[in-house]
Parts: structure tokens; C-alpha cells; sequence
């Protein structure tokens, strides 16, 4: 392939979590030469592997991975910060004439790399407060609030997704336009010629793998590890960025409104072992909840994937094959390279 056919070229393989995007984009980086980008908003975590379902050692070993386990769990990050990370390791594999290979469920940030990304005002931690306590004093008061600064970002945000309400309130008070309003005007996409292929299931067949994979992660010590996590998070030595109202606003450092209010703990698989760890449910409820969630989460992914545009799909109903999975992903791009 042309040095000026590489270039500009980024190949995206997406997908619902649970289809087997890894072991694919694996193998498509070892046959391409070339390494793999995170699109994973959860694998950005560090110590948060069993949960988030990350790469193995020996699968990071073999081909280099970026953008996973570049911040605490105690950490704010965003899509910006995503974005400003990603492009110059982007340019960096072009100049190597590599085509680097974008791996990830989370349809944010694939959206900002190919449609652009909209840019808000910066947070602020006392309006944030008040606003928890405000929900905290009155179940549902948030999305009311919501709904009456921002009408169209309140039919987007679930009632209870606590963290997306906060912010796109905080935008309409804090800035000149609404989320909504922000978002139509978005910056430019990346530009890269960006190559999208999709893997996908039956959902009844692909809500049996996250079942099967649930019940894995639990194996693996996922208890255990989100005892870790959340014990780092609790430990005197990170919780001393809250000692000042200054610190508080400008550290990148979340203030301590408590581990579930975490973005880091808003992950499947987490928030629901801390409700078990705290005693408010069972663990063989917190397992049914923590499937529960990843078959919605799927359901959702399908659902905002299928509008984005220049998707090929690829369905893989009935393989379980690894090899002959990766033969069609290969063959497909092979054809759009």
C-alpha cells in the first residue's frame, strides 16, 4: 500500500460490548502491522481490569494498546481530553506508515473523532454540590430542572443517569447556550479517512455471551477487585486533593461526594458490587443486576450505532470461531483498504 494511501486512514472496529471486538482487532493489527486505539470510556482506569474487561498482559504484549490505564479511578476525564490524547498517536502510527486501529463501544467518543466534538464550560463543584443535594433532598428534581433549562437534553438523559444531568444542567447555567444547542454546534471531526466496520449478533445470542461472560468476571475475583478499587479511593492519601475549596474546583481530581458518584464507578459491574460491598443487596442480586445492565447497555449500543453512517456490518450469528470471524473482518476491510 502507497505511503499516501496511509496517511490519512483510521481504521474503527466497533461493536455492542460482549460481540468480541478484541480478539478481532488483535488479530487485524498483527496482520497489518500496526497497534490498537481504546474507544473504551472505562478502560481509561487504572487497577479497573476484570470489570472493564480489558486486554490481557500477554494480548497487550503481543500488540501495543493506547488509551487504557491512563488515569485513576479517582480522576476526571473527558471526551476532549480523549480526543486531544488520540490524535497525536493517530499521527505519530502515520508517520511510521502504520493504519491504526480504533477498538470500543462507546459511541461518544467514535462520534467525536468522525462528526466532532462540542466544547462547554469547565466545571464547577459547588454548582454540582448544590445540584446533588437538590436530588438527594427530592427524587426526580434534577430532570425537572433539566427538562425546563433543556427540553431536547432531557429526552436523551435518563431520569437517573445522575452524572449527564448534572453536566448538561451545569452547561445551560454556567454558559450561553444550552447542551443541546452546543451540540448542534460541534467542532470538526478528525480528519482522517475513517473506515468503520461493525460486528454484531443476534441479541438473544449475544445476551447469552454477556451472561456467560458476567459469570466469568465474578470467577476472575471482580469482588475483590472492586474491594481494591474502591478501597484506593477511600484511602487518606488520594482524598487530600479535597482539602481546599481551590483544589476542589480546578484539580482534575474529583471532589468526595462519596465512591458511587464517581464517573469511574458509574461502570456496569462496579456500582452494583458496591451495592453489594455496602450491604444493600445480595451478590447473586448484584450479579443479576450487573447482567441486567450489560444487556441494556448493549441494546443501547445497537441502537445508537445503527445512526451512525458508513458502518459495514458484519454479522456473525452462529460464529464462535475466532479464526473464520476474523477471516470475514479481514476480508471486509481488505476490500475498503
Amino acid at each position: 500500500m502507497e505511503t499516501e494511501e496511509i496517511s490519512n486512514k483510521v481504521i474503527i472496529l466497533l461493536g455492542p460490548t460482549g460481540v468480541g471486538k478484541s480478539p478481532i482487532s488483535i488479530l487485524l493489527a498483527n496482520v497489518l502491522n500496526t497497534e490498537i486505539i481504546s474507544s473504551d470510556s472505562m478502560q481509561i482506569y487504572r487497577h479497573m481490569d476484570i470489570g472493564t474487561a480489558k486486554p490481557s498482559v500477554e494480548e497487550r504484549a503481543s500488540i501495543r494498546h493506547h488509551m487504557i490505564d491512563i488515569v485513576e479511578p479517582w480522576e476526571l476525564y473527558s471526551t476532549g481530553k480523549y480526543i486531544d490524547a488520540v490524535v497525536p498517536i493517530i499521527e505519530k502510527l502515520h508517520s511510521r506508515n502504520k493504519i491504526p486501529i480504533v477498538v470500543g463501544g462507546t459511541g461518544l467518543y467514535i462520534r467525536a473523532m468522525t462528526r466532532g466534538i462540542f466544547s462547554g464550560p469547565s466545571a464547577d463543584w459547588s454548582l454540582r454540590e448544590e445540584l446533588i443535594s437538590m436530588e438527594e433532598e427530592e427524587d426526580g428534581s434534577l430532570h425537572r430542572l433539566l427538562k425546563d433549562l433543556d427540553p431536547e437534553a432531557s429526552q436523551r438523559i435518563f431520569p437517573n443517569d445522575t452524572r449527564r444531568a448534572i453536566r448538561a444542567v451545569e452547561v445551560c447555567l454556567k454558559g450561553d447556550s444550552s447542551m443541546s444547542e452546543i451540540q448542534r454546534k460541534m467542532t470538526k471531526p478528525l480528519p482522517y479517512k475513517f473506515i468503520k466496520i461493525g460486528l454484531s449478533r443476534d441479541r438473544n445470542e449475544l445476551y447469552h455471551i454477556i451472561e456467560k461472560r458476567v459469570d466469568m468476571m465474578i470467577d476472575k475475583k471482580l469482588v475483590e477487585e472492586v474491594k481494591l478499587v474502591t478501597g484506593m479511593i477511600g484511602n487518606a492519601e488520594m482524598r487530600k486533593y479535597c482539602d481546599t475549596a481551590e483544589d476542589r474546583v480546578s484539580s482534575s481530581v474529583i471532589p468526595c461526594f462519596g465512591v458511587s458518584s464517581l464517573p469511574s464507578m458509574q461502570a456496569i459491574g462496579y456500582k452494583e458490587i458496591v451495592l453489594y460491598l455496602e450491604g444493600k443487596v445480595t451478590l447473586a442480586e448484584a450479579i443479576r443486576l450487573i447482567k441486567k445492565a450489560s444487556k441494556k447497555y448493549a441494546k443501547r449500543q445497537f441502537t445508537w450505532f445503527k445512526k451512525e453512517e458508513g458502518i459495514h456490518w458484519i454479522d456473525i450469528t452462529g460464529l464462535y470461531d475466532i479464526k473464520e470471524i476474523f477471516l470475514r473482518a479481514h476480508h471486509t476491510l481488505s476490500e475498503m483498504l
